[in-house]
């Protein structure tokens, strides 16, 4: 296929465009799909965002699609799309990130897998995370570190990188994340993508153990708000062994009333963070007017994250420790360990504890529609350093603390963006998280749109920029 001139590579459209263009037939999805693989090739032995490509699934799919009549093209309709993997896939192999993992295919995809092979997207492969999506580094004994396309020595975030980087360097169009504490948030803050984190059982899980709780989600990250619900709008719809996915859906607020918090109160926060919040909310009230400074009550919240969290890894995962203990990288056995002698009443305090929060979030909204603050509580570090353990020389409590901007949150059920902050004369990308009611996604996207035309949006990386040739 040739391309007409000053048309950009198929590689750096936007998700809308590429399906469109399909969907009618102007560009072929086989060609779509060679494209990404090309710039995977090309980029990701630097990157090493994914941990598997499934180069001739890949291909064969785009061909099947592309002898479809227009009447049977999906929404989206050759979609290059990366899984990240901690999501099932029934080929490519889902690793989970451990080597215990290393060789297997899961039994039957995930219904979210499911529902993007039957909109029409190709999935390209799985990306990087680390060993059961636990630690600041999207590293594993797999593969890995995730390198950031700002600066390959820093880190793309955890757990999600590799979903982040794929997508910020045109690896991939979009992408599919997980988040618990952050995990679909952070990297994007990292890598100056946008994400949404949505409403708890928007997306089903009906094969999650613990069916009824809606601290974690799966995530869709993309290079830019529509793409990002494309992807969204195309996997939504309940399932009834989620009791979770019977969601009330609200219409957009017309003139929401917004409010800015640089710590929640009660997280630990950069001061480079803190500067670079200072500024985007001046550029946010010249758009939006002026804002209130104010947060919910979010006393406990930090506790009682630590807990259900705690609880939720050593029920998933002790059984590992007892048999693996030792091929377990240092933080999942940290993390396993943490839960190990937890009793009931601890449990449940920290449930009771949740519950208050969501009452005083559920108060919070009733006089404010929507809540920004930071997407993450530093910038991106150098992978050689490991996991955060101090702020600003500051030693933290322990491993989590510096996820605490994001955790807050979801312990309470509510939708977030995740949305770039102008970036200016700054080196690295920095994001906000924007948080709606329960159900309020529309409300999400109207701002969203808002903002991305006001400069809140991607931004290449460098690494993407062609250098000039050198003077002789």
């Amino acid at each position: 296929m040739h391309l007409p001139p000053n048309e950009a590579p198929l590689c750096d459209r936007s998700a809308v465009e590429l399906v469109a263009a399909m969907r009618n037939g102007s560009v072929a999805a086989g060609d779509v799909v060679a494209a990404h693989l090309d710039r995977i090739a090309a980029l990701d032995p630097a990157l090493v965002a994914w941990i598997t490509v499934d180069r001739e699934a890949a291909r064969t799919t785009a061909a099947a699609l592309d002898a479809l009549p227009a009447t049977r093209r999906g929404p989206l309709h050759g979609l290059p799309v990366g899984v990240k993997d901690l999501i099932d896939t029934a080929g490519p192999v889902t690793t989970q990130g451990s080597i215990l993992y290393a060789d297997r295919l899961a039994a039957r995809d995930d219904l979210v897998v499911t529902r993007l092979r039957a909109a029409g997207a190709v999935i390209l492969g799985k990306t990087n995370t680390p060993e059961f999506g636990m630690g600041a580094i999207c590293s594993n004994r797999i593969c890995g570190p995730t390198r950031n396309p700002f600066d390959l020595a820093l880190t793309s975030g955890g757990s999600s990188g590799g979903s982040a980087v794929a997508v910020a360097t045109g690896m991939a169009a979009a992408a599919l994340g997980t988040d618990f504490g952050g995990s679909v948030r952070t990297p994007s803050s990292f890598c100056g993508t946008v994400a949404i984190r949505p409403t708890p059982g928007r997306l089903p899980s009906p094969t999650r153990a613990l069916g009824a709780d809606t601290t974690a989600t799966q995530g869709v990250m993309g290079r830019g708000v529509d793409d990002c619900f494309l992807l969204l709008d195309a996997l939504v719809g309940p399932h009834p062994h989620d009791p979770t996915s019977a969601i009330v859906d609200r219409p957009a607020v017309a003139a929401p009333r917004v409010a800015v918090s640089v710590d929640l109160g009660v997280a630990p926060v950069a001061a480079a963070v803190r500067a670079r919040f200072a500024e985007a909310v001046d550029v946010l009230e010249a758009v939006l007017g002026p804002l209130v400074r104010a947060a919910p009550d979010c006393t406990g919240a930090v506790e009682a994250f630590k807990t259900i969290r705690a609880a939720h890894v050593h029920h998933a995962y002790g059984s590992l420790a007892d048999r693996f203990g030792d091929r377990l990288t240092p933080t999942v056995a940290w993390n396993i360990a943490a839960g190990a002698g937890l009793s009931a009443a601890a449990y449940l305090a920290a449930e009771a504890q949740r519950t208050t929060l969501r009452r005083r979030f559920a108060d919070f909204f009733t006089e404010h529609d929507l809540l920004i603050t930071p997407a993450a509580a530093v910038l991106p570090w150098p992978n050689a350093d490991g996991e955060v353990t101090a702020i600003d020389g500051l030693p933290l409590g322990d491993v989590l603390d510096y996820l605490a901007i994001t955790f807050v949150v979801s312990l309470t059920g509510h939708p977030v963006l995740a949305l770039p902050a102008p970036q200016g004369g700054h080196a690295l990308p920095f994001g906000l998280q924007i948080v709606a009611r329960p159900g309020e996604e529309e409300t999400l996207r109207r701002l969203g749109h808002r903002l991305e035309a006001a400069g809140f949006c991607h931004r290449a990386p460098p690494f993407l920029v062609p250098r000039p040739p050198p003077i002789l």
